[in-house]
């Protein structure tokens, strides 16, 4: 039902919101990508200014007018508005430009089922869609809004659209449930990476800004790459070999984008959870976007909403072969650590930069070192266990623990309030604690 599409583009007009909150405002160019990406046909963009929104349309009776004629005289089969829309807001322009309208939020849907290609994507944009869909019912049932009748069908029972309620929970249900095996298979890879001591390295930063070019070029892996919105949905792990520092795992991830439905960051909680675990993000920009800095903020603002804004980061500004005289070089910040590395994803300049600094901050980023722990403390011992830290164990005369780790600096810091010391390049004598888990 949500996956059906037309096989040709659909004619649309394109309708852009110009708000004075700019913190609300979309980039028009942005959108126009968007509906390319979607597969529609602009047939003309509409441009509404306002100060207040309209309670019943969003934007002005004037504009709506305006629209009407448009769809009318260029025969145009779709109507897209830049912005979040009520569901009825949505039905009371439908009701008067007589064709289908669709906001912000479901065109992004839209290009995310047409992406989806594994079965995890597929059900995590079916989710996103579903319950998108359940406020919006109404609309496809107005003309069954009536109890059944007939013979044996008598009396009181389900209106159709109560019905489709109910059939749509128990679907919600249904995916939500197997989206919770998928996560816990997940976390066994997870784990098994962890006590295969392979750090993991996660891609994100803004739709297009050339994520899977630069996974491509990196791991020699053949993932899909366009020049469009979302043109990577699936998540894709691959292993890279770092100098001096071995194995690692790099994921490609979805890409965002201003005022990313939350829906969607619910539903690919499961994949973006490789973000938040990660043990560095390569934080990819487009340097040649003038929107850069806006962009940057962005996805930021979507790091802090699945709790990844913690893990530390390497700014990697991508298409420098877009900008005029510009080679590739490391920024380091005052303790000297890289934290930006300029690149060519396309043309491979700089990238033996990048795993410079990669290795670099990696080396960083990791503690090594011996626990010593009480026999009572049985709690954190299989705490270390599960996060796949403990390299050796040895029992002392006394039946205590020692316990040699190796993990990220930041759950080291965990537990330096059990009487841990600060990091040192020779194992450190960690002191037993208080025994509580991590």
């Amino acid at each position: 039902m949500f996956f059906d599409r037309p096989q040709h583009g659909e004619r649309a007009v394109l309708v852009h919101l110009e708000l004075s909150d700019e913190a609300e405002q979309e980039d028009c160019q942005e959108f126009e990508e968007l509906a390319k990406s979607a597969g529609a046909d602009s047939v003309g963009l509409v441009t509404v200014k306002l100060s207040h929104p309209n309670p019943k349309y969003y934007i002005g009776t004037g504009k709506i007018d305006e629209i009407k004629s448009f769809v009318q005289s260029s025969e145009a089969n779709l109507v897209l508005v830049n912005h979040v829309l009520s569901p009825s807001q949505e039905r009371n322009i439908e009701s008067e430009v007589q064709c289908r309208v669709l906001d912000r939020t479901g065109l992004i849907l839209d290009i995310f089922a047409q992406r989806a290609r594994s079965f995890e994507g597929k059900l995590q944009v079916e989710l996103a869609q579903l319950e998108y869909m359940s406020t919006r019912l109404v609309r496809g049932w107005t003309h069954l809004e009536r109890q059944k009748g007939g013979i044996g069908l008598r009396g009181p029972g389900e209106t159709q659209l109560e019905t489709d309620r109910r059939l749509l929970a128990v679907r919600l249900k249904t995916i939500s449930k197997k989206l919770d095996r998928v996560r816990k298979q997940r976390d066994q890879g997870r784990r098994a990476r962890k006590k295969a001591e392979l750090s993991t390295l996660a891609l994100v930063g803004y739709t297009n800004a050339g994520k899977s070019t630069l996974f491509n070029a990196l791991t020699r892996a053949h993932v899909y790459v366009k020049d469009q919105l979302f043109a990577t949905l699936d998540p894709t792990l691959r292993r890279l070999d770092i100098a001096e520092l071995g194995p690692v795992v790099l994921a490609d991830t979805v890409g965002f984008i201003r005022h990313l439905p939350h829906k969607l960051v619910e539903a690919f909680r499961t994949t973006l959870q490789e973000t938040s675990e990660a043990s560095l993000l390569l934080h990819l920009v487009d340097a040649s976007d003038d929107n850069r800095d806006a962009n940057i903020e962005q996805v930021d603002a979507v790091l802090n909403e699945i709790h990844a804004e913690q893990v530390p980061s390497l700014m990697v500004f991508n298409k420098i072969d877009q900008l005029v005289d510009f080679s590739p070089r490391i920024d380091r910040d005052a303790e000297g650590l890289p934290w930006r590395v300029w690149v060519s994803a396309q043309t491979g300049e700089g990238l033996p930069l990048l795993e410079q600094a990669i290795r670099e901050r990696l080396a960083q980023e990791m503690v090594c070192g011996e626990i010593t722990l009480s026999s009572t403390m049985g709690k954190l011992r299989s705490d270390l266990y599960k996060q796949g830290v403990v390299r050796k164990e040895s029992v002392t005369e006394l039946g205590e623990y020692v316990l040699e780790f190796k993990m990220p600096k930041r759950d080291y810091e965990r537990l330096r309030g059990r009487g841990i010391g600060q990091p040192t390049d020779k194992p450190a004598n960690v002191l037993a604690g208080t025994g509580t888990g991590l």
